[in-house]
């Protein structure tokens, strides 16, 4: 988020310790014994936030992994240092963890470059555009998870599923289909 403000983007502070906050609300609430980021996960060189995640890292007794993602450009030794290790991508069973989506035989990938979003419309002009998961039948998109990222603006295909997040609520969308164009993510 220092890299946004440096190009003069207003990007509050404070929106990098939510940041901390929502990762360890998390962490307290599932226990887990490791934690995977699919990628991009600094935006820029190192700044102060880097710092921050040195600090918040060593604070966790749990085992932190990155699946490089395309703007990930800090050196792979400042996170082998910090022992979060760096893979281009995960095996799980038949799953396959990436940044960007991708369509591999016998797995079913989780990515999260897309940042997926879907937009509701009232029965008058109003609109709400909520960060979502959308789901496929071999693959599922995951919203960014942080307080100052974009998204894109699914639109339901054939066969898809798509939960939205409203607060603390993950809900199903009703969608309705379209038949202009059948496109994966």
């Amino acid at each position: 988020m220092s890299h946004f403000r440096k190009f003069g983007a207003a990007v509050p502070q404070q929106a990098v310790q939510k940041n901390f906050m929502a990762m360890d609300g998390a962490i307290e609430a599932f226990e887990p014994k490791t934690v995977l980021f699919l990628g991009d996960l600094f935006h820029s060189h190192l700044n102060n936030e880097w710092n921050l995640f040195e600090t918040w890292v060593k604070s966790k007794s749990v085992n932190f992994i990155l699946v490089a993602g395309n703007h990930d450009i800090i050196s792979p030794l400042k996170y082998e240092n910090l022992g979060v290790e760096i893979v281009p991508e995960l095996l799980l069973d038949n799953f396959l963890l990436t940044h960007h989506p991708e369509e591999r035989e016998n797995y079913f990938n989780f990515s999260g470059h897309i940042h997926p979003a879907i937009r509701l419309n009232g029965p008058g002009r109003q609109s709400v555009r909520l960060p979502c998961f959308y789901k496929t039948k071999i693959q599922m998109v995951l919203p960014a998870f942080g307080e100052f990222t974009g998204s894109y603006a699914m639109e339901p295909l054939e066969d898809c599923e798509v939960f939205a997040l409203l607060g603390d609520a993950v809900l199903p969308v009703p969608i309705k289909i379209s038949k202009r164009k059948k496109r994966r993510y």
